[in-house]
């Protein structure tokens, strides 16, 4: 199915190959980078793409292509480390509001609405301000930022499967909480979990980057694509691409991810896949 899909809708493997291609650059930037991306060069401040430099230097001398290729590795740690704990307690989170206690259930959903009725740029501007930035500090952050939104999903797809005859069967036998949650409950809702998952890596990546944009993100001088941009807008009139290589990266990458994750989830949804 999902390679019916990639082989008819070219947008759809645009964006896989894109997404690896970030991917791999995360891995390996490090060496891919041409320069030392912390090297100074005083005299060669906010210069054009060269043979020395491609896509030109920063407002220290930096080369810019080895700092980009670099500055996708904290974004995407970040991205990712969020993702998979907004994924795991929002999950549980979720399959509890929908499974557990009337009252227990009550408390739970109706806690996630109030978080959910909160930007979570704001609340995220206010939880960095009580720790010291970093990757670890802004992946728990997001995490937990993200955790309300993968229990709504987990909680309606939980729910769609309770009303469903084997649910019943599960039950007649006997079957403990926990098996029920992991054989007949978790099995059935991973494929919008798995859509939530690729939406809310984009969403990761944005906050990040915003936050990162207002100096609140990654600490210098270890470079991230939403810090660039923040710093590049100093430097528009002596360098205007300075800031559209890292604007531009960061564009794509959450254009791509969207892009796979629309796909995914017309391709998971059996609704959508009638239609």
């Amino acid at each position: 199915m999902i390679l019916a899909a990639i082989r008819s809708q070219p947008a759809f493997l645009a964006g896989i190959i894109f997404i690896g291609l970030v991917i791999f650059i995360g891995i390996f930037g490090s060496w891919l980078a041409p320069q030392d991306p912390f090297l100074l060069h005083p005299d060669k401040v906010n210069q054009a793409g060269s043979a020395a430099h491609w896509l030109g230097t920063d407002e220290f001398g930096r080369d810019l292509l080895s700092r980009l290729l670099i500055g996708v590795q904290p974004t995407l740690m970040v991205a990712i480390g969020a993702t998979a704990i907004a994924g795991f307690f929002g999950t549980f989170v979720g399959i509890a509001g929908a499974y557990g206690r009337p009252l227990a259930s009550f408390l739970i959903m109706r806690g996630i609405d109030v978080m959910l009725s909160f930007p979570p740029i704001l609340l995220a501007l206010l939880a960095v301000g009580f720790w010291e930035s970093g990757v670890l500090s802004l992946a728990v952050v997001i995490g937990v930022l993200y955790i309300p939104h993968f229990a709504r999903v987990a909680h309606a797809a939980t729910l769609q499967v309770t009303r469903m005859e084997f649910m019943e069967a599960e039950r007649a036998m006997g079957a403990s909480t926990w098996r029920v949650v992991f054989t007949a409950i978790l099995p059935n809702i991973l494929s919008p979990l798995v859509v939530q998952a690729t939406l809310t890596v984009a969403a990761a990546i944005l906050l990040e980057s915003g936050l990162s944009f207002l100096g609140l993100g990654i600490v210098p001088p270890e470079p991230s694509w939403g810090q660039m941009i923040g710093t590049a807008r100093g430097y528009l009139g002596q360098n205007p691409m300075y800031v559209i290589w890292p604007s531009l990266l960061l564009a794509l990458t959450v254009l791509a991810i969207n892009v796979v994750g629309d796909r995914l989830r017309d391709i998971l949804d059996p609704r959508l896949r009638e239609e």
